[in-house]
């Protein structure tokens, strides 16, 4: 009889990661019930179908947002519309595959001795899958970060 259980391991094994650049578009809103909802309908409206968000309060008036990705023109369309723009100065890559202990620690570990530092980093995993998206501050160490990152998890 097939042990599933073992099967299940092994195929978690087998996947490989995707390491992608990723556009991040940002906005600021006011914080404000509702505003979030506005962003958001306006990108679904166009069709967009977002992997990646986070919302935070930067402050009592202003919150800022987080959306990827935004593909075609309608969306990019939309996407001005409601006040989003490519995130100046974050250059952002994308990493999907197996979750496992101690991936976060050890892709910012790889990361950082190359010198790069993180102008910001997500991620979350949802069953044994993991998506984590890190960002720095210029093309070169984007290079340099996706490099050190597909060598480290074997790509």
């Amino acid at each position: 009889m097939l042990d599933e259980s073992k099967n299940e391991t092994d195929r978690s094994h087998v996947m490989s990661y995707t390491i992608n650049k990723v556009n991040v578009w940002a906005t600021d809103v006011p914080n404000q019930p509702g505003t979030l909802a506005r962003v958001l309908e306006g990108l679904s409206n166009a069709g967009a179908q977002l992997e990646f968000m986070i919302a935070r309060k930067v402050d009592e008036s202003i919150s800022r947002v987080f959306v990827a990705p935004i593909k075609g023109a309608k969306q990019h369309r939309a996407a001005s519309d409601v006040g989003l723009t490519r995130a100046a100065g974050m250059h952002s890559l994308r990493i999907e595959g197996p979750d496992r202990a101690g991936l976060g620690a050890a892709i910012t570990r790889a990361v950082s001795e190359k010198g790069i530092n993180l102008r910001g980093a997500s991620a979350a995993a949802i069953g044994r899958k993991a998506v984590l998206y890190l960002a720095v501050e210029s093309e070169q160490n984007l290079k340099e970060a996706m490099r050190v990152v597909r060598k480290l998890l074997g790509k």
